[in-house]
């Protein structure tokens, strides 16, 4: 579609997204006090652990712009998706870790205008058309949000995070059914998991997820130890490590079964 944004359609009524799966800094990289810190905290290697879904029939939605120079899964009104708790915003300012992206001046307000315009509306506006696409043949459409993040950030949540954490915004954003179905399948897994804690769903999750009007969205975030290895201290000489698909091949195979189930939900008459 372009060259930081990909749509691969499929026609099962199943979407993925990945917002922050991209690296690319575009015409902001020289406003950043470090390319490499701008990069740190992105969904590491997700679209490679999810490539699967293609040949389930997945349509899948990938941006490649880096979650730093605008984050997609934010609310574009700046307010947070999770007032009392340490959160980034729309344009962030400092890494997970509270560490400034910005030595100089931060994002105003015509900044953060102009990055929404380019990479933020039109994201969003591919996952709406995706979704009507859909959803003019199937009564039922599954958006799944796929996410990772370090094991553990004291900064965000405390001890170390759950392998599996899904979110519906406390059952809000998809029928009950099918987040009962994807939970089915983590606790199968012997991981643990929990659902509705520290990541509810961001604001993709809860802006498309209308259950009553057949779209049902759920996002799942992976702690990253599932399917790479963790420095004590990520540096850059350390992070990230490269994909392997044999250390990610066992939770490949769980997040195969999750996807299967989220098509069965998707596939049953309404």
């Amino acid at each position: 579609m372009s060259d930081w944004l990909t749509v691969t359609e499929g026609e099962a009524p199943l979407i993925l997204a990945f917002p922050h799966v991209g690296t690319g800094l575009a015409d902001a990289g020289d406003r950043f006090r470090s390319a490499w810190l701008a990069r740190r905290d992105a969904d590491w290697w997700v679209d490679d652990l999810y490539a699967f879904a293609a040949g389930m029939g997945a349509t899948l939605v990938a941006t490649r712009i880096s979650r730093s120079v605008i984050d997609l899964n934010r609310d574009p009104s700046g307010a947070s998706l999770y007032p009392g708790q340490a959160t980034t915003e729309l344009c962030p300012t400092t890494t997970f870790d509270g560490e400034p992206l910005y030595d100089g001046a931060v994002p105003d307000a015509a900044e953060i205008a102009r990055r929404r315009g380019l990479w933020f509306d039109p994201y969003h506006a591919a996952l709406q058309a995706q979704i009507e696409r859909l959803r003019a043949r199937h009564p039922r459409v599954v958006l799944y949000d796929c996410h990772s993040i370090r094991s553990r950030v004291p900064r965000l949540f405390d001890g170390e995070l759950p392998q599996f954490n899904i979110g519906t915004n406390g059952g809000t954003t998809c029928d009950a059914a099918l987040a009962a179905a994807v939970e089915a399948v983590c606790k199968a897994s012997n991981d643990s998991h929990v659902l509705d804690g520290r990541f509810r769903g961001g604001w993709t999750t809860r802006h498309y997820g209308q259950p009553d009007k057949g779209v049902h969205a759920i996002q799942m975030e992976l702690a990253i130890r599932g399917y790479m290895d963790e420095p004590e201290v990520p540096a850059e000489g350390n992070w990230p490590a490269a994909f392997d698909p044999v250390r990610a091949a066992a939770l490949t195979r769980t997040l195969t079964q999750i996807i299967e189930a989220a098509r069965a939900f998707a596939l049953q008459e309404a």
